[in-house]
C-alpha cells in the first residue's frame, strides 16, 4: 500500500515525501531539525506537551487552507485503531491527544517524555493531507487521490503501472534546504514500476528513464563505466539487512547455538559476493551512521568455524551417524530461516545455508512474497531465524525489535535491563544520555546474540548525466524531487 499513514514500506516515500510536507524536517546535511509546516516548536518543562506555531499562507492541493485543524484531523486518522497504522501510530510514541490553541498553534499531549518526537514528525508517514481530501476517499482508495501541500501534486495514480507527479506552481513555503524553482526545474516526474531487475538497468541504460533508485549492485558496477550515467551511493541510517534468531524455539533458544552460527557466518563475504562490496559489512542491531552507534560491538563475531564447532560441542552437537549433518540426542541439527524477497535476501540466504551445511548444519529456507505474510509467519512463531528491517535516523527504532512488548519483537528476546535503557532513551533529551542508554542495549542485544546483523543499507541510485540536483531526505530513501534540475 502507499498511504503514508497507514503503510509502512519505504518505496512509498519515493513520490510521496515530495507530494506532503512535514511539520519539521531533518537538514540531510547536517541532520538538524528545521521549520517545516509548524515555523517553530517549543516543548513544556516536564516534557508531556509540545506546542507547534504552524505556517500561515499555505494551502493544500485542492485549494483548501492548512491550519491547525487539519493537523488535529491528521492526527485523529493515524491514531483511528480502525485504520490499523503500520507506522506512523509508533512514530508519535506514548501520543495522548492534542488541543487546538487558534488556527496556527497545536500542542500535543503525551503520557511520558518521548525525545524520538521530532524524528518521527519529519517522516512522510506523518506528512500532513487535506482533511477534504481524506474525507471525499475511503481509507482503501484514499492513496490513489493523495493530496498534500507539498512541491508536487499527484496527478494520477494506475496501480502496478505508472504514478505522475507535477510541479505545485504555487509552492514557496518549504524547507530551508529545498531549492528554488528555476526554469530547469522539473514540471512532470513519473514513476513506472518495473518488476523485473533486469529491465530497470536496461530503461536507465537506453534513455527510457532518467534516474532509478535501489539499483543492484552489480547493474552499477556495470553501469559505472557508461559516461552517459550517473551513480549515486546513499547510506542509509537504521538497522541492518538482518536476521533475528527466534530465542523461544530450539535449538535457537540456546545462547551458545546463536553464538555459533553468528561464528559461523562469512559476513565479509557474502557482502562481496551479493553486494559486490559496496555495503560495509553490518556488526550489530543498528547500521554505524546511525546517531548513537557505538562501534563496541565490532568484531564480537569474527567469522570462525573452529568457535562454531567448539560452542555446539558444548552443548552436546556431534555427527553420530557420520551423515555431515549434527545432531544431539538422535535429532538432527536442523533450523528454518523465513525471509521476503527484498533486498537480495534470497541470494544472502542460499549462501548462509550453503556455508552453515559445510560446519554441519542443516539450514530450511522459507521466502515469503510479502510482508503481510512475513507477519503471519512471525505471529506464529515457527521459525528459528526471520528477516525484517527498519530505516530512521534516531536509535528508538530499536524499541519495536527489542522491548519484550515491541510491536515486531519477533525474537522473543525480553530483558528487564534492556527495557529500561530503551525506555530512558526514548524518554531522555540529553544526547550523553541517550548515547549512554543505546549503548548499553547494542551490548547486550549482541552478547546474547539476538541478531544476525549482515550488511548496512545503502541505497543505489543511478541517473542521466543530465540530471543535476540528486539529493536524498536525511533518512536516505526518499529523493528531494524539488531539488532536481534538468538540462533541456
Amino acid at each position: 500500500g502507499f498511504d503514508p499513514h497507514i503503510h509502512l514500506s519505504s518505496e512509498l516515500g519515493i513520490p510521496f515525501y515530495s507530494v506532503y510536507d512535514t511539520l519539521i524536517y531533518r537538514h540531510p546535511q547536517t541532520m538538524e531539525f528545521v521549520p517545516g509546516l509548524a515555523e517553530r516548536w517549543e516543548m513544556s518543562q516536564d516534557g508531556l506537551s509540545w506546542t507547534f506555531y504552524l505556517r500561515q499562507g499555505v494551502k493544500f492541493h485542492d485549494g483548501t487552507p492548512f491550519n491547525a485543524q487539519a493537523v488535529g484531523v491528521n492526527l485523529d486518522r493515524i491514531m483511528n485503531p480502525e485504520n490499523a497504522s503500520q507506522k506512523a501510530r509508533w512514530l508519535l510514541g506514548p501520543f495522548t491527544g492534542y488541543e487546538v490553541l487558534n488556527d496556527y498553534t497545536i500542542r500535543l499531549e503525551f503520557s511520558e517524555p518521548f525525545a524520538p518526537l521530532l524524528d518521527g514528525l519529519s517522516q512522510v508517514y506523518l506528512g500532513i493531507a487535506s482533511p477534504e481530501a481524506l474525507a471525499k476517499e475511503s481509507k482503501n482508495t484514499y492513496q490513489w487521490h493523495q493530496v498534500g501541500t507539498g512541491p508536487y501534486k499527484l496527478v494520477e495514480f494506475v496501480p502496478g503501472d505508472h504514478l505522475t507527479l507535477r510541479r505545485n506552481e504555487d509552492y514557496n513555503w518549504g524547507p530551508v534546504f529545498y531549492a528554488p524553482a528555476t526554469d530547469q526545474s522539473v514540471d512532470t516526474v513519473e514513476f513506472r514500476f518495473y518488476v523485473d531487475p533486469p529491465t530497470r538497468s536496461l530503461a536507465l541504460e537506453s534513455g527510457e528513464v532518467q534516474m532509478i533508485g535501489e539499483l543492484l549492485p552489480t547493474d552499477a558496477e556495470l553501469l559505472s563505466g557508461n559516461t552517459a550515467l550517473q551513480i549515486f551511493h546513499v547510506r542509509v541510517p537504521g538497522t541492518p539487512q538482518q536476521l533475528f534468531f527466534n530465542m523461544q524455539r530450539a535449538p535457537t533458544d540456546e545462547l551458545a547455538v546463536r553464538q555459533a552460527l553468528l561464528c559461523a557466518t562469512n559476513r565479509t563475504s557474502i557482502v562481496d559476493a551479493v553486494f559486490q562490496g559496496q555495503s560495509p559489512v553490518a556488526h550489530g542491531a543498528l547500521s554505524s551512521i546511525t546517531p548513537f552507534y557505538t562501534p563496541r560491538v565490532e568484531n564480537m563475531y569474527p567469522y570462525d568455524p573452529d568457535c562454531t564447532r567448539s560452542l555446539l560441542a558444548s552443548v552436546g552437537f556431534g555427527d553420530s551417524d557420520d551423515d555431515g549433518i549434527l545432531d544431539r540426542n538422535g535429532e538432527p541439527l536442523q533450523l528454518q530461516m523465513v525471509f521476503a524477497p527484498w533486498n537480495q535476501m534470497a541470494d544472502v540466504a542460499q549462501l548462509i545455508q550453503s556455508q552453515w551445511r559445510e560446519l554441519g548444519i542443516d539450514l530450511e529456507l522459507v521466502q515469503v512474497p510479502d510482508y503481510p505474510t512475513l507477519r503471519e509467519y512471525a505471529e506464529q512463531g515457527e521459525y528459528n531465524l526471520i528477516g525484517m528491517y527498519d530505516f530512521g535516523v534516531d536509535a528508538s527504532i530499536l524499541n519495536q525489535f527489542y522491548l519484550s512488548n515491541g510491536s515486531r519483537n519477533w525474537s522473543g528476546f525480553s530483558d528487564p535491563e534492556v527495557d529500561t535503557w530503551l525506555s530512558e532513551g526514548a524518554r531522555q533529551v540529553a544526547p550523553e544520555t541517550r548515547a549512554q542508554m543505546y549503548t548499553l542495549v547494542q551490548e547486550r542485544i549482541m552478547e546474547q546474540a539476538v541478531v544476525l546483523p549482515i550488511r548496512d543499507y545503502v541505497n543505489i541510485t543511478g541517473t542521466s548525466s543530465r540530471i543535476d540536483g540528486v539529493v536524498y531526505s536525511a533518512q536516505g530513501w526518499w529523493p528531494l524531487l524539488r531539488n532536481l534540475q534538468l538540462s533541456r
